[in-house]
């Protein structure tokens, strides 16, 4: 019997441990604060452990990198990276845009990427070469020409500020036309799917939005840091459409009119 393949392996273990979060989602769970400020919860440590159980059995091999329990090495050059609750804030209040985020890279570029909305039973995810998909249906980004006709999203409007990016910001919002805030990872799988055209982070982990390396480019669309790298390793991150980033890029450099 031959290897499985990944993308089937990823999407059971985004869909086995999203199933495990509704468990808690609403029942007033409780978070604890890591050293880093930022949110655990026990459903957070159960889903991580229920994916590294799926990869492990699969893909021995494989190096895996999560949020919650750090790195297992890689013995074949292929590294997984997980966050078993993106958008821990939002499952601690109840609120159905967090997901399970599952990405497999190689080489330095992602192959295989899924990211499971549990609340919202929506499941996107691509591999390289074979589109993007939302629950079965292939996906493209918008189509729209102009920013002053597409909508613009972000996870925290107050973090541009904190990491200097709070001008930039104020070029974005004057020159787009509805500008919303369905954040985290939710607002990268409303671009690839088509649904607004931008969403700009400017702070990033590489687990926090490992899948969209792949699902936007397959989709038709750009995921990358602000300079216009195609990368999830830039600390910060854009969702876009082809046809919008010269102009996005153009706004946060300050670049006249």
């Amino acid at each position: 019997m031959g290897e499985r393949d990944p993308l089937d392996v990823a999407l059971e273990a985004a869909y086995e441990a999203g199933r495990r979060t509704l468990a808690s989602f609403r029942t007033g769970v409780r978070a604890e604060l890591k050293d880093d400020g930022t949110p655990v919860t026990e459903a957070d440590r159960a889903a991580e452990l229920s994916i590294r159980h799926h990869l492990e059995r699969a893909f021995p091999e494989d190096g895996v990198r999560g949020e919650e329990f750090g790195d297992a090495p890689s013995a074949s050059g292929r590294t997984w990276w997980i966050d078993p609750i993106d958008g821990t804030k939002s499952f601690v209040r109840g609120v159905p845009l967090y997901a399970v985020l599952i990405a497999l890279e190689v080489e330095g570029r992602i192959d295989v990427g899924a990211a499971y909305f549990p609340a919202l039973d929506e499941m996107l995810y691509a591999a390289r070469g074979r589109g993007a998909f939302l629950n079965g249906r292939q996906v493209r980004v918008a189509a729209t020409a102009a920013l002053d006709r597409a909508f613009v999203s972000c996870t925290d409007p107050g973090s541009f500020a904190k990491y200097g990016r709070a001008e930039a910001w104020q070029r974005l919002q004057a020159a787009s036309y509805v500008r919303v805030g369905w954040g985290d990872a939710y607002g990268h799988a409303l671009v690839a799917s088509g649904r607004i055209e931008v969403m700009l982070d400017p702070a990033m982990n590489a687990w926090d939005c490992g899948p969209f390396g792949v699902i936007l480019p397959e989709a038709g669309g750009y995921f990358g840091d602000w300079s216009g790298n195609e990368t999830i390793h830039g600390g910060e991150a854009i969702s876009t459409t082809r046809a919008l980033l010269p102009e996005v890029l153009g706004l946060i450099r300050g670049d006249a009119a």
